[in-house]
């Protein structure tokens, strides 16, 4: 099997609804997902979400682990539990073949030898103001863009811990959709990208860099605004 089939089958197993709701709700949460939250999440089994969970891991796009529930130690703290959460692993369909990545990455080193970091950013914070809607909601904004935002801080208990920022809404973004740019030029692909998503955010939200384990680099504060 080929690597393009090998991507194929991976995709083509989203094809079941069922199983799409599932992959869509893990890869969301923000931290691991057990077969009975996957379950009351999409209305189904808990046999029926454990079968269609388990075939995405055969496919490539969620992983597995047995956990005990957090916090639980020693005896009486109960069996370890399956739990599920997104593959790191990225996986592309092209019909027919396109190699865009191969394009970027040359782009990307011209512009970072010429030094013109600033002009990508102001290209880039130019675009994101072209694309913003008055009033449009900024996490179903960003969600659309494949950032995967959510809530963290005070008051956000979904949340999985961090800076929370000054008290007020924080929004952290779980996925970078340039990642395998971003690893290879990341001051100037992350640079990009910042300017890019304060264009687009407007002046209800502060944007900033604050890395944090994994995901995007960029998180929004809500600003008070009377």
């Amino acid at each position: 099997m080929t690597a393009e089939d090998s991507s194929i089958e991976a995709v083509g197993a989203l094809a079941d609804p069922v199983r799409r709701a599932l992959y869509r709700h893990v890869a969301d949460a923000p931290e691991e997902v057990g077969r009975d939250a996957a379950a009351a999440a999409v209305g189904v089994s808990r046999t029926l979400a454990a079968h269609h969970l388990d075939r995405l891991v055969e496919a490539g796009l969620l992983v597995a682990a047995y956990r005990r529930p957090s916090g639980r130690t020693g005896p009486g703290a109960g069996r370890p539990a399956k739990l599920y959460r997104r593959a790191a692993a990225e996986i592309a369909v092209a019909l027919p073949p396109r190699s865009y990545g191969t394009a970027g990455r040359l782009l990307a080193e011209v512009v970072e030898r010429a030094g013109l970091d600033r002009r990508l950013q102001d290209a880039a914070r130019a675009e994101g103001e072209r694309e913003r809607t008055p009033d449009a909601d900024l996490p179903a904004v960003l969600r659309e863009r494949g950032y995967a935002p959510y809530p963290d801080g005070p008051g956000d208990p979904g949340g999985p811990g961090g800076s929370g920022g000054s008290g007020g809404e924080v929004l952290r973004l779980r996925n970078c959709p340039f990642h395998a740019l971003a690893d290879e030029f990341p001051a100037l692909v992350c640079g990009m990208n910042l300017a890019l998503l304060e264009g687009l955010a407007g002046e209800g939200w502060t944007v900033a860099m604050d890395p944090g384990p994994e995901g995007c680099c960029v998180s929004f504060s809500k600003n008070n605004i009377h």
